[in-house]
C-alpha cells in the first residue's frame, strides 16, 4: 500500500503560564490566611490524584513546606476513586509515576481503600470519605480543572469531582457512577460535594488550569464557600485553553500513545470527538472515520481504559494491558465499552493498511490523515498531503517540514515523531 506523504505543522495556542510554581502556590495559600485555623500539631490531609498534572509533585511539596512552616503535620492520601486497580498498593504505585513519593514530598502517604459514611445527599445517596482524611484536622483538595471525558455540565472534572468521587475511593466511585445514569453526573457531584463541605474538615482547595501546551496556566486557592462558584469559571477558562486537532474532517487519526496520565480514558474525547458511553455521546465538531492507537504509556500501569474508542491497535499495546486494572476502572466508571479491545496487528504498517483500506473508494495516498503524539501534546502534529490547500489558507498553522514520506523502521513500525519536547520543571527549579 502507498501511504500518504505528511507535513509536520505547528499550531498556536494561548500560552499563558505560571512563571514560578513554588512562589504562586505559596502566595495562593497565604491569601487564604490559614494561620487562624491551622494550629501547630494539626494533622492536614492533602489529596493526591491519578492524573499526569504538570508540576504536581512540586505543587504538593510546596503545600507541605507551607504547612510545615505553620507547625502542622501534613500527609498525602490517594484521592482517585478506583484507579490503581482499586487497591491501596496500586494507588501508591500510581503516584510513584508522578514523583509523588514519601521521599520526594517529605511526608507520609497514607493509602487505604477504607471509607466512612458522613451523610446522605438530597436524593438519599450515602456520601463516603477516605477514613484517613476524615480523621485529620483539615483537608486540602488539589486537582486540575478540565473538561470531563464522559459528560458535560457547569461542573466537570476538578475539585468537586475529586471531593465527591476521588475521596470516596472505590465504594463511592462505584455508587456515584451507577447513580449518574439516572440522576446525571453534574447533579451527583454537586450534591455529594455539598454534603462533604458541610460535614468534613475541608480547609481549602487549590485549582489548577493548564494551557494547550500541557503547562500550568493558572493556580487558584479557594476557601470551601467559593469552590462551587469559582470552579465553574475555571472550567470555562480550561475549555478555552484546551488544545485541539487542526482539522475536523479526518479519515485516519493516528495516536502514538494513550494512557491514564494523558486522559481519564486514555485518549481524550474532547480532542478526538470519539465518545461511546451508556449515558450518550456528547456532540463534538471533529469527525474521525478510523482511529489507530499505537501504544500505551508506562505510567498507565497497564490500565488501558479507552482502548475501546479505537478501531485498530497493535499487538505490543495489547500485551501491555493489565486486564484487572482496566476492567476495574471500566466497571466502576460504568464504561464497559471503553475496555473493548479492537482488532490488532503485529506492525503499524499492517494496522494502517487495514484502516486506510476500509475507507471505501478513497485512495490511501489521498486520505486525510492526522498523526499526534497523544491527546495532550497537539502543538506539533503531522497531517497528510490531502490537507495542503487548507494548510495554505490557515494563518494559525505553520508548515515546519514536508511533505515527506512516512518513515518506518525495519520491523514495519512508524519512526518516532520528531517533535519539540516541553521541558518539565522539576523539584530543584
Amino acid at each position: 500500500m502507498v501511504f500518504p506523504k505528511m507535513y509536520r505543522i505547528r499550531q498556536t495556542f494561548d500560552r499563558t503560564s505560571v512563571g514560578d510554581i513554588r512562589e504562586t502556590v505559596w502566595g495562593e495559600l497565604t491569601k487564604l490566611d490559614p494561620r487562624e485555623t491551622v494550629r501547630p500539631g494539626d494533622r492536614v490531609a492533602i489529596t493526591a490524584g491519578s492524573r499526569g498534572i504538570s508540576h504536581i509533585a512540586l505543587i504538593l511539596k510546596t503545600i507541605v513546606e507551607y504547612l510545615n512552616a505553620l507547625g502542622a503535620k501534613p500527609f498525602l492520601f490517594p484521592a482517585m476513586g478506583s484507579h490503581g486497580g482499586a487497591t491501596a498498593e496500586g494507588q501508591v504505585a500510581l503516584l510513584r509515576h508522578y514523583q509523588i513519593t514519601e521521599e520526594v514530598i517529605g511526608v507520609p502517604i497514607l493509602s487505604s481503600m477504607e471509607v466512612m459514611e458522613i451523610g446522605k445527599t438530597e436524593g438519599g445517596f450515602p456520601v463516603y470519605i477516605d477514613k484517613n482524611a476524615l480523621q485529620a484536622d483539615h483537608i486540602i483538595v488539589v486537582n486540575r480543572i478540565k473538561p470531563h471525558t464522559k459528560f458535560k455540565g457547569p461542573i466537570e472534572s476538578g475539585l468537586m469531582k475529586m471531593i465527591a468521587i476521588g475521596m470516596g475511593k472505590q465504594k463511592g466511585a462505584d455508587l456515584y457512577h451507577k447513580a449518574a445514569i439516572e440522576h446525571t453526573f453534574p447533579k451527583i457531584i454537586v450534591d455529594a460535594t455539598r454534603v462533604v463541605l458541610k460535614k468534613a474538615p475541608i480547609l481549602s482547595g487549590l485549582g489548577i488550569v493548564e494551557n494547550g501546551y500541557d503547562e500550568t496556566a493558572k493556580i487558584v486557592g479557594l476557601i470551601p464557600e467559593e469552590i462551587e462558584a469559582k470552579e465553574k469559571n475555571l472550567l470555562s477558562l480550561a475549555k478555552r485553553m484546551m488544545p485541539k486537532l487542526p482539522f475536523d474532517e479526518i479519515d485516519l487519526l493516528i495516536v502514538d500513545k494513550m494512557g491514564k496520565d494523558i486522559s481519564g480514558i486514555g485518549m481524550d474525547p474532547n480532542v478526538t470527538g470519539r465518545n461511546r458511553d451508556i449515558m450518550g455521546a456528547f456532540p463534538h465538531p471533529t469527525r474521525v472515520k478510523r482511529l489507530f492507537v499505537r501504544d500505551l504509556t508506562a505510567s498507565s500501569n497497564g490500565n488501558a481504559i479507552g482502548i475501546g474508542l479505537a478501531d485498530v491497535t497493535t499487538k505490543r499495546l495489547v500485551e501491555k494491558i493489565d486486564l484487572q486494572a482496566t476492567y476495574m476502572n471500566c466497571i466502576t466508571a460504568i464504561s464497559l465499552e471503553k475496555g473493548s479491545i479492537p482488532i490488532y496487528f503485529e506492525t503499524d504498517q499492517e494496522a494502517m493498511s487495514v484502516a486506510l483500506g476500509s475507507m471505501g473508494l478513497i485512495q490511501p495516498e489521498r486520505s486525510r490523515v492526522v498523526r499526534i503524539k497523544n491527546t495532550l501534546q497537539l502543538d506539533e502534529v503531522e497531517v497528510s498531503e490531502a490537507y495542503r490547500d487548507e494548510l495554505l489558507q490557515r494563518s494559525d498553522l505553520e508548515i515546519l517540514e514536508g511533505p515527506t514520506p512516512m518513515g518506518f523502521d525495519p520491523q514495519g513500525n512508524l519512526l518516532a515523531l520528531r517533535l519539540h519536547e516541553t521541558k518539565k520543571q522539576d523539584l530543584s527549579d
